[in-house]
């Protein structure tokens, strides 16, 4: 690698670890925060009747949770630990507007119940888009359009 590539790949890092320490300091989200929602939050969607049929074909929970808390560390602080492709892997599982609606249901309640309400408000605005972005990919796999329902307009 090039003394030029490898200033610019270190110079990528350090304004990543920038922007996320100020999300950590704006939100006061943290990693055991991250951990919380995420496991609090699965543990009920394994539970839920809608949900808990969905998720039964994960095979290694443990492995599955340590995957989910590195997506949403990636998505809410930008920590860039994530790396995988969720719309592939959520795509087969032919989801619909049900599915979304009550992921997102027990997402806010746990969001709400773990985290204050400023990272509360961050990780429900990424979840709503998130769960946009899956329906409508999913309508068009399945040869129908969907518009977004879930982010809030202004």
């Amino acid at each position: 690698m090039s003394d030029r590539l490898k200033a610019e790949r270190e110079a990528a890092v350090a304004r990543r670890n920038l922007l996320t320490q100020d999300a950590m300091e704006r939100t006061g989200i943290s990693d055991e925060m991250i951990g919380e929602l995420v496991t609090r939050f699965y543990g009920r969607v394994r539970e839920d009747a809608i949900l808990g049929p969905v998720f039964a074909i994960v095979q290694n929970w443990d492995e599955h949770l340590a995957r989910l808390k590195d997506f949403w560390s990636s998505v809410v602080l930008m920590s860039g630990r994530y790396h995988g492709s969720p719309m592939r892997a959520h795509l087969p599982l032919n989801l619909v507007g049900d599915h979304f609606d009550r992921w997102l249901d027990l997402f806010e309640q746990t969001a709400r119940e773990v985290c204050p309400p400023a990272a509360a408000a961050l990780f429900i605005d990424r979840a709503r888009r998130i769960a946009d972005s899956f329906e409508m990919a999913s309508a068009t796999v399945a040869g129908r359009i969907a518009s977004p329902r879930h982010v809030l307009r202004s």
